[in-house]
C-alpha cells in the first residue's frame, strides 16, 4: 500500500472517527450524564468537604463532554485507520467494508470489553483517590495484555489453519484467547472500592452506559469507515470482478464483500 493511499485512509479514518464521536456523544449525554449527576449527588450527600467548582457542572456535561468525546473520536479514528492499513489483507479474504467492521468489532472486544470485565468503569464517588495511580496502571496493563493476546490469537489461527482447517483453527485459537485472558484475570489483583451504601442499580446503569458509549463508537466507526475506505481502495465504477482481479487491499488475495 503506497503512502498516498495510507494518507487518504488516515484522513477518512479521522472523519469516520468524528462521525462516530458524534453518535457516541448522543449516547453519552442521554445515558451517561444522568448517572454521573446521580453519583455526584451521592458524593455531595456523603462528603463534608465542598470545594469551589472551577468548571461548572453544566459546562462539564455539555461543552466539556462534547470537546472530549469529539477530540477522542478524531484521534481514535486516525489510530484505527493506521491499524486498518496494517491489517488489511492479513486477516483473511475480506473486502474493505467487511475488514473495517471486523477490525472494529475485534478492537472493541480486545481494547475495551476484555479489560472492562476485569476492571469495569466506575462513576464519581466510587474509588479511593489514594489508589487511582494503582488502578490506572492495572487497567492499562490489562488493555496491553488483551491486545497482545488478540494479536497472538490471530497469528495462531493463521498458523493452524493449513493443517487443521479454518473452523478447527478458529476454535482452537479462540480457546487459547479465553484461557489466556482467564489466567490474566486470575493473577491480576482485583479492585473493589464501591461504598457499601452506594446504589447497586446506579452502578450497574453507569457501567452499561459506559459500555454502550464504546460499542456505539467502535461499531459506527467500522460501518462509516468501511464505506469511505472502499471508495479509496476500489476504483469508482469498478465492478466486483475488477476488484477481485486487482486484489485491492489484500496483495495477491482476491477481495470479497
Amino acid at each position: 500500500m503506497n503512502s498516498a493511499t495510507v494518507r487518504n485512509l488516515l484522513v477518512r479514518g479521522m472523519l469516520a472517527g468524528l462521525a462516530a464521536g458524534l453518535l457516541a456523544l448522543v449516547v453519552a449525554y442521554l445515558l451517561g450524564e444522568p448517572r454521573v449527576d446521580a453519583a455526584i449527588a451521592y458524593e455531595e450527600a456523603h462528603s463534608h468537604e465542598h470545594g469551589m467548582e472551577v468548571v461548572s457542572r453544566t459546562m462539564q456535561s455539555t461543552g466539556g463532554l462534547a470537546t472530549g468525546v469529539l477530540v477522542y473520536g478524531v484521534a481514535f479514528g486516525g489510530i484505527a485507520a493506521l491499524a486498518y492499513c496494517f491489517a488489511l489483507g492479513r486477516i483473511g479474504r475480506f473486502g474493505p467494508r467487511a475488514s473495517a467492521l471486523l477490525l472494529a468489532v475485534a478492537g472493541l472486544i480486545a481494547v475495551y470489553v476484555v479489560p472492562f470485565l476485569k476492571y469495569p468503569a466506575n462513576p464519581p464517588s466510587v474509588g479511593d483517590p489514594g489508589t487511582i495511580g494503582k488502578r490506572t496502571t492495572l487497567y492499562f496493563l490489562m488493555v496491553l495484555l488483551s491486545v497482545l493476546l488478540a494479536v497472538a490469537t490471530v497469528m495462531l489461527g493463521k498458523r493452524l489453519a493449513p493443517r487443521w482447517g479454518n473452523w478447527n483453527a478458529t476454535v482452537a485459537a479462540g480457546g487459547f484467547f479465553v484461557l489466556a485472558v482467564g489466567l490474566a484475570y486470575a493473577f491480576l489483583p482485583a479492585v473493589d472500592e464501591v461504598p457499601k451504601d452506594f446504589s447497586a442499580t446506579l452502578l450497574w446503569q453507569f457501567r452499561l452506559a459506559a459500555l454502550a458509549i464504546q460499542a456505539t463508537l467502535w461499531t459506527s466507526f467500522g460501518l462509516v469507515f468501511g464505506i469511505l475506505a472502499e471508495r479509496v481502495l476500489v476504483p469508482k465504477g469498478a465492478g466486483r470482478n475488477t476488484a477481485e482481479e486487482s486484489g485491492v487491499g489484500t496483495g495477491a488475495t482476491p477481495v470479497t464483500r
